[in-house]
């Protein structure tokens, strides 16, 4: 701060000798000394004789990484997960989290992912301003004239603009403001860690390791048995709640000022969507010949078709994506928050429902989670007489939710008044008995685009009798199936445009690839039949869906070429292409313009031909067995890593290896350097019972003891090795 004292006051000087340069230096004198004396004086220099750190230097600010520093927050979550959080302005002041930030941020805008190495620095000064300015409280969300720091793509010069465009932008609705977007996400990356740990393992949307196939297997792992079914659509909530709702829920676990009123002010700050007047638009004359645009180098490309068609048939309980005030990315996590509180009261009301039977043969247990039965097939449900258990589940995705209830529906009944009335009192969100329908499972419930039913089997059971006599007979029970819905898929297919009709669905050319050639739109539907396969994986009538798909496909495809090739038909397209589609097509002139190249080169084959023509090449369902316990693969990790970590649990390991007379690899190495240092004589030609009577009783002997007391410079030497590895 000294140096630019003085690098300012020298600046100074000189502009008063530019200003007028003949002026009298008697003059210049006297104005220079009024001027320094007006100064105050600058601080005293510490007493070291250093400078003290600049608070802004990057080099500084930059020492760690920040995935690690990611690391350690959620280590630090996952290991105390009760305690109520109040010191996340330390956190906010990481300015690597930032860094990354906005990392994350140009490569969505760019499409690219920068290096921290080659981030300007200019753009580094500028981010810690805007650093420095939400810790300030000066930072305004969705500020579009006054950024602190600026989009890589944005070139445009505020200075310059005319009044009209000035008022466009500040009137009319605009993409969220880049500097916005990473004050959203360094946001995210400090309270999902808190939250992660804390959150109900009934829900699986909008959080990392979790999505719909894993709301799939969970259904058909525990919701085996059910009769009853409660759906329940809460996908208002996802529209937006009362701020102090939010904030409510928010302060349960998080009670940091600075966090805190961040977020309310994003949530209580207006959006801009209006529009300018009619009046004062200007109708534009569509050309009747455009240029193609042509994309920037830094600029994304658009989705797909392959992509845009997939995303076409998301289901209904993924279709809504929660957008709350500024927040953006936090939108999302926020929903989770709130309706966090409604997971935590169904699992309470989970145990209090659980009536275990003892002439059931499953779901017997204290707690109701370990089956009595054949684990490797525990979709199957023997049926047991009247007395049956009484047991309910509950899963979340987003705003939708799904109950199972086994017992009469009576018990169905008073869980949906309850419902409704916890709905009312904590999200003051006003339900009937029409939105929360009670079905049986007869019916059939349709939920993530699959439809839930249940199959009667009468499987062949062999069990031990008395005296050793294997017994065979056949049993009967009850099969929980997850099927895809046909239905739902005839309905996204006719939204998208590639068929018409239901009782008797025909096949439409789908026109958006007419330019393409045959590679390319052979490649992009192969793609997207990928993307099916995979999205209806989990599904029992996964072959006869996918074959299905692939129908429709082939004969909008093949109505797009003989529309494009004037071949009239479908039989002569299949004729020359054959019915992969992967034989090129011609044209009345001859080879179309697309192949030349290849035909004249002999690579025909370079053509792909549609996948799954057959339903026999349509892989079968999978019907991996899901642990009851499940965890995503990063909380098990972290899971495991602070168990690992804690010493009650190395001290536990320590005996263990002693009882069973084993050596770790410390007391190995410190077993070869005692004996070499003492007897020259190597460990490995030692017998292994020897050395194991070594090291359980080193230090036992006489001699061991006299040179524990005698010479501890050996000693040390002796029981450091096992340490210093």
């Amino acid at each position: 701060m000294h140096r630019r004292r003085l690098a300012i006051i020298r600046k100074i000087s000189q502009g008063f000798s530019l200003i007028n340069p003949s002026i009298n230096p008697r003059i210049d004198g006297v104005l220079r000394c009024r001027f320094l004396s007006s100064m105050p004086p600058p601080p005293p220099p510490p007493p070291s004789g250093r400078l003290p750190p600049d608070p802004d230097d990057l080099s500084a600010l930059m020492k760690e990484d920040a995935i690690s520093v990611c690391s350690s927050m959620w280590i630090d979550s996952f290991r105390d997960t009760e305690c109520t959080v109040s010191n996340l302005a330390t956190h906010l002041r990481r300015f690597e989290l930032w860094v990354l930030a906005y990392q994350k941020v140009c490569a969505e805008e760019t499409g690219s992912f920068t290096p921290r190495s080659a981030i300007q620095r200019s753009a580094l000064e500028d981010l810690l301003g805007l650093r420095n300015a939400v810790l300030d409280s000066r930072f305004k969300w969705g500020a579009r004239l006054e950024s602190f720091i600026r989009s890589p793509k944005d070139k445009v010069d505020l200075q310059s603009l005319s009044k009209r465009k000035i008022k466009a932008i500040l009137t009319t609705t605009q993409p969220t403001v880049f500097q916005d977007r990473i004050v959203q996400e360094v946001l995210l990356m400090i309270l999902e860690p808190i939250y992660e740990a804390r959150f109900s393992h009934k829900s699986y949307s909008f959080r990392p390791g979790r999505n719909a196939h894993t709301v799939l297997r969970v259904i058909r792992r525990s919701f085996a048995g059910y009769l009853w079914y409660i759906k329940g659509d809460l996908s208002t909530i996802l529209d937006g709640m009362k701020v102090g709702l939010v904030i409510g829920a928010l302060l349960r676990d998080v009670r940091d000022r600075k966090v805190v009123d961040l977020i309310k002010s994003a949530l209580v700050t207006a959006v801009i969507t209006s529009r300018l007047d009619e009046g004062e638009k200007k109708k534009k004359k569509k050309r009747k010949y455009q240029k193609k645009r042509v994309l920037a180098e830094d600029e994304p490309k658009p989705d797909p078709y392959w992509l845009q068609s997939f995303f076409g048939f998301a289901p209904e309980e993924a279709e809504k994506l929660p957008s709350w005030g500024h927040c953006g990315v936090l939108s999302p996590f926020l929903a989770n928050v709130c309706l966090d509180e409604l997971d935590k009261w169904m699992e309470g009301k989970i145990k209090e429902f659980y009536q275990p039977s003892k002439s059931d043969v499953i779901w017997n247990s204290p707690e109701g989670e370990e089956e009595q039965g054949n684990t490797s097939w525990p979709e199957f449900v023997p049926t047991s007489g009247p007395d049956k258990t009484r047991k309910m589940d509950y899963v979340r995705y987003g705003g939708h939710i799904l109950v199972g209830v086994r017992g009469p529906r009576a018990d169905a009944a008073t869980l949906r008044k309850q419902l409704i009335e916890f709905c009312d009192q904590k999200y003051q969100l006003k339900l009937d008995n029409e939105s929360l329908p009670i079905e049986h499972i007869t019916k059939g419930i349709l939920f993530l685009d699959h439809v839930l039913c249940r199959r009667v089997v009468y499987p062949t059971l062999r069990y031990t009798a008395t005296g050793g006599k294997i017994i065979s007979e056949k049993g009967v029970g009850t099969l929980l199936s997850v099927t895809a819905s046909l239905r739902q898929c005839i309905r996204q297919f006719r939204k998208l445009g590639y068929l018409k009709g239901d009782r008797d669905p025909d096949p439409q050319p789908c026109f958006r690839m007419f330019h393409a050639t045959q590679a390319h739109t052979n490649a992009q539907m192969n793609k997207f039949l990928l993307a099916m396969v995979e999205w209806y994986r989990y599904a029992d009538n996964r072959k006869k869906v996918v074959n299905f798909c692939s129908y429709i496909i082939r004969g909008s495809l093949a109505k797009l070429y003989a529309a494009k090739y004037k071949l009239r038909s479908r039989a002569k397209v299949y004729k020359i292409a054959s019915r992969t589609l992967s034989r090129p097509l011609k044209e009345k002139k001859g080879q179309s313009p697309e192949y030349h190249n290849l035909l004249r080169m002999g690579l025909v084959d370079s053509i792909d031909g549609l996948h799954f023509t057959r339903m026999s090449l349509v892989p079968d369902p999978d019907y991996t067995p899901f642990p009851s316990g499940w965890r995503p693969d990063h909380e098990k990790v972290l899971l495991e890593y602070i168990r690992l970590a804690d010493p009650k649990t190395i001290e536990e390991q320590r005996t263990y290896l002693k009882e069973q007379g084993l050596i770790t690899p410390q007391d190995y190495i410190s077993m070869l350097v005692w004996n070499y240092k003492r007897n020259a004589i190597v460990v490995d030609q030692l017998p292994l019972k020897e050395i194991c009577s070594r090291v359980t009783h080193m230090g036992t002997s006489q001699e061991d003891v006299g040179i524990q007391h005698g010479d501890e410079e050996e000693t040390r030497v002796r029981f450091g090795a096992g340490q210093m590895q």
